[in-house]
């Protein structure tokens, strides 16, 4: 645990009681605060209670009475689309708001690093899409290089119940936007930006609002090496932004699909091969093709921003190579989970988005498509490049009809459950096609997460294929 330091003896409210708010509450106390804790789930209040956190009611006149901080839980709306009136509550009292991502950065150093030859770092990833794989590829690599690695944040532990790091230890965060956004302090010593696209905009009341949450990473603490992602107008001008001359190395540069140059540091890949360049020469190069756990485009750009960040943190190119190959994906991330008759079974389940499905669309040829599920603001004309790899669309979900009428010049058959439409997939596809689960919508009309749509369909293709 990272006892949160600064707060001994004073009074910390904590707004929400899930992992993040539990966590920090005791963290907290570990550190010598005093939390106050509220939800507004009875259960979740009683569980605190055993705890032996006392337990305020923070709407209640005089909530903040005697309390110096707040503390907030990631999902909790802070100010789009309306803050909730327990923060509102604190703004009147004039309570500083911060969340557990500020508690961390503000506590993780401590007296014994001044004995270390090399003191802990911190790798902080955001982005849109790709930032879980990204996080948990940096991970991989410095744990197959020999490095002490702890993988936390939205992935992985709490921020705060991790093991304090040692000597030359690593804290690899992947950070979403809700954390950024309200995050008090954040001094990652390299911080990693994926690529941008819609997403959240109810949040952060725009995609000018959902931007500023994630460039936050950039600017609150300066990070010592930045590597951005450079696919959108976005990243180009974060990149701009942070850079000091053309030449300067601080910001390295990824793209997927573009060569970049200039005399500054950039890593890209183009048609399946990583390229690192600087100081206008090539220093290295690396065949992605053969990396199973990476497939397509879009886990090629994940494949340079981890690159990059453990670049930067001085691993050499053949160690990162050599760790490439031996990374297995994520479950619901482009996770190959059956092979048979020449027909290979994909759970993507994560690409809860157009801009996400596209990419794994775009990453094989001939595709039996598992798609649908409670649509997302935008509609679904951001597919039209990727829909010319699709043989045929099984479409799943309430609004199964609605989504197939979004689908224009494909054949698409309204399955609604996912054991009609995995039943078809597998009795009609062919040697040589993938049947991808790549939903481009959200889970939660018939699913309570992304998780659990990709375990069925896991199941489901499992059981159809032994039967």
């Amino acid at each position: 645990m990272i006892a949160v330091s600064g707060f001994e003896g004073r009074s910390v409210a904590v707004l929400g009681l899930g992992r993040s708010g539990l966590s920090a509450a005791r963290a907290l106390r570990e550190g010598g605060a005093v939390p106050l804790c509220w939800d507004d789930n009875p259960e979740a209040r009683a569980s605190a209670e055993a705890e032996g956190f006392g337990v305020r009611d923070l709407a209640r006149a005089g909530g903040f009475d005697g309390v110096d901080w707040l503390v907030v839980s990631p999902g909790i709306p802070h100010l789009y689309p309306a803050p909730n009136p327990v923060i509102a509550a604190a703004w009147a009292a004039g309570v500083p708001v911060d969340n557990d991502i500020g508690l961390f950065f503000r506590s993780f150093g401590s007296g014994d690093w001044a004995m270390f030859d090399q003191p802990p770092k911190v790798v902080a990833v955001t982005g849109s899409n790709g930032k879980s794989t990204t996080s948990a590829l940096i991970h991989h690599i410095l744990q197959s290089a020999g490095r002490d690695s702890q993988l936390a944040g939205n992935i992985g532990r709490g921020v705060l119940d991790i093991d304090p790091p040692g000597e030359g230890g690593v804290v690899v965060l992947e950070l979403s936007s809700y954390q950024t956004d309200l995050a008090r302090a954040l001094t990652p010593d390299v911080a990693v930006f994926t690529n941008l696209s819609p997403d959240h905009l109810d949040r952060h009341g725009g995609i000018g609002g959902y931007f500023a949450a994630k460039r936050r990473l950039f600017a609150e603490g300066g990070p010592d090496r930045c590597v951005i992602g450079v696919d959108e107008n976005e990243g180009r001008y974060l990149a701009n932004q942070l850079s000091e001359a053309p030449a300067d190395d601080r910001v390295i540069r990824v793209s997927s699909g573009s060569k970049l140059s200039g005399p500054g540091w950039d890593v890209f890949a183009r048609k399946g091969f990583l390229t690192e360049w600087r100081k206008g020469r090539q220093v290295a190069s690396i065949d992605l093709r053969s990396v199973r756990g990476l497939p397509g485009a879009h886990n090629h750009q994940n494949a340079c921003a981890a690159y990059a960040a453990t670049r930067a943190l001085g691993l050499a190119p053949r160690v990162i190579e050599a760790a490439f190959h031996s990374f297995e994906g994520l479950p619901h991330r482009s996770q190959i989970v059956a092979e048979a008759g020449g027909v290979t079974y994909v759970n993507d389940s994560k690409a809860t988005n157009v801009d996400a499905a596209l990419k794994a669309l775009q990453a094989f040829p001939r595709i039996r498509w598992v798609c649908g599920g409670l649509m997302k603001e935008g509609g679904l004309d951001g597919l039209a490049p990727g829909l010319e790899n699709v043989v045929k669309a099984y479409v799943i979900g309430r609004e199964a009809a609605g989504f197939a009428l979004g689908l224009p010049g494909i054949e698409a058959e309204i399955c609604t459950e996912m054991h009609t439409a995995v039943a078809r997939a597998v009795a009609e596809a062919q040697e040589g096609e993938v049947v991808l689960l790549a939903p481009a919508a959200a889970s939660f009309d018939q699913y309570d997460n992304f998780e659990k749509r990709g375990e069925d369909f896991a199941e489901k293709v499992r059981a159809r294929l032994a039967g």
